[in-house]
């Protein structure tokens, strides 16, 4: 599904919320984005199931169903100055397979929520700099990375402060940035202006639909405006991946048909 210069796909934490369900049925899940209208995919690395050891496979199932891989999102904690051996092995692991088999694909790095946001000035520090890292060692293979910030009450980039601190130190010679408009909402902020400010810098983009209780909705449901940021992105000539990761509750008990009632919202009023 295309708007303009814009492609349109599925994050799929939209089924990892059923994660012990849908643990190993990244087939299943590339077909029901098919059959929703949409044509990329970004899956978290916990989601690929046995195609992590056969991309070449994963890569074949893809084709298959026309769905392109969008993204592959890497999720670490980063809580120290550099990378633990655990985390530089996950992203070295990652980096090689998207140059191998998806080089056209941006690597989405994402830090795990904490529990709290104590010792917040150094544990956003360390953060960025494994962020900035790995976003150095994918560039150097010709990859596009991204960072995206999300939302929880433990996570350390979820405010207009916080913003402002990672906005000053990411290296977006080496990194962009993946806006989510679900998460800038229930930061505080308004989606449109964020992405107005930082446009320059984007990527990669999520979408996902917030009420004015900051509860979750399908896409279309909450308040908004996709219009306003799809607008800005056309006039930008963004030409990136813009990926829907409903969060609902429909999505958690039924995430199938949350994906097609999103897939009929976005042709509506995008295509």
């Amino acid at each position: 599904m295309k708007s303009s210069s814009l492609q349109f796909g599925c994050q799929t934490y939209t089924w990892q919320m059923s994660f012990e369900k849908y643990r190993g049925k990244l087939e299943h899940i590339i077909s029901t984005i098919s059959a929703s209208g949409m044509k990329g995919i970004e899956p978290e690395i916990c989601m690929l199931g046995g195609f992590a050891k056969e991309p070449a496979k994963l890569r074949d199932c893809l084709q298959a169903h026309g769905v392109t891989m969008g993204a592959l999102c890497l999720v670490c904690d980063w809580l120290e100055a550099k990378e633990t051996p655990e985390e530089r092995a996950q992203a070295d692991a990652a980096i090689a397979m998207l140059k191998e088999h998806f080089p056209d694909s941006v690597l989405v790095l994402c830090q795990m929520p904490g529990a709290d946001r104590r010792n917040l000035a150094e544990r956003q520090k360390n953060a960025l700099a494994c962020v900035n890292a790995v976003g150095e060692r994918a560039q150097a293979v010709g990859l596009v990375s991204a960072f995206h910030p999300n939302s929880p009450d433990g996570s350390i980039f979820r405010t207009a402060d916080d913003y402002a601190v990672m906005l000053g130190e990411l290296a977006f010679q080496n990194v962009g940035f993946a806006p989510d408009a679900g998460h800038i909402a229930k930061g505080g902020m308004d989606p449109v202006e964020v992405l107005r400010e930082t446009l320059g810098l984007v990527r990669h983009v999520h979408f996902k639909d917030m009420d004015a209780a900051g509860k979750w909705q399908e896409m279309g449901r909450g308040c908004i405006d996709f219009r306003g940021m799809v607008n800005l992105l056309k006039q930008a000539d963004y030409r990136g991946w813009v990926m829907i990761e409903d969060e609902s509750a429909l999505a958690e008990t039924d995430p199938a048909a949350a994906t097609m009632a999103n897939g009929k919202y976005m042709r509506e009023n995008f295509s």
